[in-house]
């Protein structure tokens, strides 16, 4: 998060504190007089840069929104084949996830349990718009390297993303010990070796 101005500043302030106290305090329903305690201002102040506890939250979502599909873009242009973007996009998520324990919370909706049900609609769509992004690359597959999942697209794009997810999910479960990257080369290795294959292997298959 960048420093523009004064005012962008606090509003970076209160985020960053928001997704620490959201690592911190796992498991809590975080208030916006602790934060406020966090961030070393008075409630009504927070309400100056953000006009509810929602925005706050939808704050967080944008910056992971923003970094993860900034992020695939380069993916895409960098890398020319399926596997290899499916590879990178997986790896990108997980490690985002892995460095920022506290949005983990809302990446797998632990924390927006009781929140506005339109936060728990804006992850769902995040998640929508990454498996869509990973069946995009599965159908480009065909056309520029002779290649299909050995299932539809779409089971295919779902499993993988799915296999993300709980990686995620045992993150926060396990308080932040059981890192969402450990062992993921390995098991990248068997998800990928019929992930895609030429017309002559699903005959043999």
């Amino acid at each position: 998060m960048t420093q523009a101005n004064p005012k962008q500043s606090r509003r970076e302030q209160i985020l960053q504190a928001l997704a620490l106290m959201l690592e911190e305090d796992s498991g809590k329903r975080i208030t916006t007089a602790a934060l406020a305690r966090q961030v070393g201002v008075s409630e009504a102040a927070l309400y100056r840069h953000f006009p509810s506890k929602a925005r706050m939250f939808e704050g967080l979502i944008e910056f992971i929104e923003t970094t993860l599909f900034e992020r695939i873009a380069l993916i895409l242009q960098d890398n020319d084949t399926a596997h290899a973007r499916v590879h990178h996009i997986l790896s990108l998520l997980l490690g985002f996830a892995e460095k920022n324990p506290g949005l983990c919370r809302l990446l797998n909706g632990d924390a927006l349990t009781g929140e506005t049900a339109r936060l728990r609609v804006r992850m769902a769509q995040l998640f929508e718009r990454l498996e869509t992004q990973l069946k995009q690359v599965l159908r480009e597959a065909e056309p520029r390297e002779g290649l299909r999942p050995a299932i539809t697209v779409t089971a295919a794009a779902n499993l993988l993303l799915a296999c993300a997810e709980g990686r995620i999910g045992q993150y926060v479960r396990s308080d932040y010990r059981k890192r969402p990257t450990e062992h993921w080369e390995d098991q990248w290795m068997l998800l990928s070796r019929d992930l895609l294959l030429s017309s002559q292997e699903r005959i043999a298959v």
